[in-house]
């Protein structure tokens, strides 16, 4: 090579390193503009009180003139206002109680993202903000809320419409990882761990060929794939059952993590009958507690899907939960012989079949209440909007959904669930103290939510959308073209 040439090359290498400098910092400048700078809520002092609101305990009727009082993040108290006034003539309290006055306003659980990625995705055209998967078709060993970013920007804008805890699902292979479940509040990962794993997530392969007008593989090409998958899901789990027989017979047989990940999810064995510490207690020490087998959260829709998902994990004696159900109502028989309750990802999508009604998706969630299913309702939208949430359930509301029954899908029914309904999803004596308090129903658009509670942590509801809104609000009333009332 000439000297000429050498040069010219260098100049070239030079030139694609300064091009990866540029991005790289550019990506960095996204990552870094996509970061609260919020400070998080310290832990709660003192008793306080929520008074004078109506009270919607969800696990029974509305309390009028309400009132919740809570003590260390546990909710100690729930009845009237006059029982709250008989309980301050019966203590004695070493501080004065801070105590909200509440009047005119409704007290509700904190709702309950059942599916989402928040803190896994941030800016989905940049690379470097996502972190939902790993690389691998059977990552079982994989703990979604490892990734979770406590700074994201989005977990802010998605508390203030009072969504305080959510499922964060891992995405990608068959097998993805564990399903983990997070309070939208805390320094560090551990700080928003509720449970860290709630079950495992299972992406079903299809059980028949797509024909769809973009598919362009052959029937015979997508039939093998199908049984490739099918055969690599079962092969996965005789591994993952062969090494729990092992390990329950000698606890000195080598671990191999991938398997050990999945043993909580087989009766038996011993991994379901050891007491365990569950991730984040409410009131500071540890909560043991038995641990049962954990759910197989599997991703399936077709018909032909849901049968042979279910049938697999019943004839293994393992529990699971439906995420997708688009057919669900086609098995209903077979969901409530084995009590299989269904994630449902939207109602805002369209109707599955080209020979559906044109409400389809508004109507399934009424149909599967009429049906005697369990089922929540998930946003299924991109990450940004999670926010939007409650507006999913209302739109069920608007085609048949009765309004209890749509807020409960969001509060206690998704608690139980994920496996938190012990201190989550209802206003109850000795459960977290995890409410809002609004102006109306949190279903409605309209709905202001004035406070939130974490934990008893009370939460800052500003955002960067509600900065954006005092910036600009200002910039107009400096220019005169925003008149004060």
């Amino acid at each position: 090579m000439s000297i000429a040439a050498s040069r010219r090359s260098v100049d070239g290498v030079a030139r694609f390193a300064r091009a990866l400098g540029v991005a790289a910092g550019l990506a960095a400048a996204h990552t870094a503009s996509a970061q609260d700078l919020g400070i998080k809520a310290p832990a709660q002092t003192g008793l306080t009180a929520v008074v004078g609101a109506t009270v919607h305990p969800v696990s029974g009727p509305a309390i009028e003139n309400g009132a919740v009082w809570f003590v260390d993040g546990v909710i100690t108290g729930v009845g009237s206002a006059d029982d709250y006034s008989q309980f301050l003539a019966r203590v004695k309290l070493a501080t004065p109680p801070t105590t909200i006055d509440a009047t005119g306003r409704h007290v509700w659980p904190g709702l309950i993202a059942p599916f989402s990625q928040l803190g896994l995705t941030e800016i989905q055209a940049v690379v470097a903000t996502n972190d939902t998967g790993e690389t691998g078709d059977l990552t079982p060993e994989v703990r979604a809320v490892s990734a979770v970013n406590p700074d994201s920007t989005l977990i802010p804008v998605t508390r203030s419409n009072g969504v305080l805890l959510a499922a964060v699902y891992p995405r990608g292979g068959t097998i993805a990882g564990q399903v983990s479940v997070i309070r939208l509040e805390g320094w560090t990962n551990d700080d928003m761990t509720v449970l860290g794993s709630a079950g495992l997530s299972v992406r079903w392969p299809n059980t028949r060929p797509i024909s769809a007008w973009w598919m362009d593989r052959s029937d015979e090409d997508q039939m093998r794939d199908i049984r490739q998958g099918q055969r690599a899901i079962k092969d996965a789990f005789d591994a993952a059952e062969a090494y729990a027989r092992a390990k329950a017979g000698d606890p000195n047989h080598p671990t191999d993590l991938r398997w050990e990940a999945m043993r909580s999810v087989f009766p038996g064995f011993g991994a379901d009958l050891q007491p365990v510490v569950s991730d984040g207690a409410v009131n500071g020490d540890p909560a043991v507690k038995p641990r049962g087998p954990l759910p197989l959260f599997i991703a399936a829709n077709d018909v032909d899907q849901i049968n042979a998902a279910v049938t697999f994990a019943s004839e293994r004696g393992m529990r699971c939960v439906l995420v997708g159900g688009q057919d669900a109502p086609r098995c209903a028989d077979l969901l409530r012989k084995h009590d299989v309750p269904v994630v449902l990802m939207g109602t805002h999508r369209m109707p599955r079949r080209a020979d559906a009604a044109y409400d389809e998706p508004y109507t399934l969630p009424r149909v599967l209440h009429e049906a005697g299913l369990r089922f929540t309702i998930a946003n299924n939208d991109d990450t940004a909007h999670e926010r939007n949430l409650p507006y999913a359930a209302a739109m069920a509301v608007a085609h048949g959904l009765p309004h209890d029954e749509a807020v409960r899908c969001l509060t206690l029914t998704a608690a139980q669930i994920l496996g938190i309904a012990d201190r989550y999803g209802s206003i109850e004596t000795g459960k977290s103290a995890t409410i809002i308090v609004t102006t109306g129903s949190p279903l409605e658009v309209t709905t202001a939510i004035e406070w939130a509670f974490i934990d008893g942590r009370l939460i800052d509801l500003t955002n960067k959308h509600t900065r954006l809104y005092d910036k600009y609000r200002e910039r107009y009333r400096q220019t005169g073209d925003l008149k004060e009332p």
